[in-house]
């Protein structure tokens, strides 16, 4: 198990690509862009090969609510779809909410949201 990625929501999509290309040698993916939920991300990797994502949901006019902006959650590999469906049921079963999935998403990731005792957003994908 690691972490796949960290995940952040940004008012300025490009803006915020620029930043971590050119202080940080991130390079970033073709932007995704779900136009039914009005939202665009970029994968950025870094040499390392750990991966940030950066989000925005264009449907929302500034001033943006707290809950899209900055951390939005961070995304654990577990290897399989089995292996998601067994601890998703797993934290379900031990009284942790899971607010999404197990399903595979729009970009091609199997994935489930759990929250952690504090009501962080932890993605479990494989």
């Amino acid at each position: 198990m690691h972490i796949e990625h960290i995940a952040l929501w940004t008012t300025d999509l490009d803006r915020m690509r620029q930043f971590y290309e050119t202080y940080f040698g991130a390079t970033a993916n073709t932007r995704y862009t779900n136009p039914k939920k009005q939202f665009q991300s970029y994968f950025l990797k870094f040499s390392s090969g750990a991966r940030l994502e950066i989000m925005q949901r264009t449907d929302i006019s500034t001033p943006m609510p707290k809950e899209l902006l900055g951390y939005a959650h961070f995304a654990m590999a577990v290897g399989s779809v089995a292996a998601v469906d067994a601890l998703t049921a797993k934290l379900d079963a031990a009284g942790y909410a899971c607010i999404s999935g197990p399903r595979t998403t729009g970009d091609g990731y199997y994935e489930s949201v759990v929250l952690d005792p504090d009501g962080n957003r932890i993605e479990i994908t494989v």
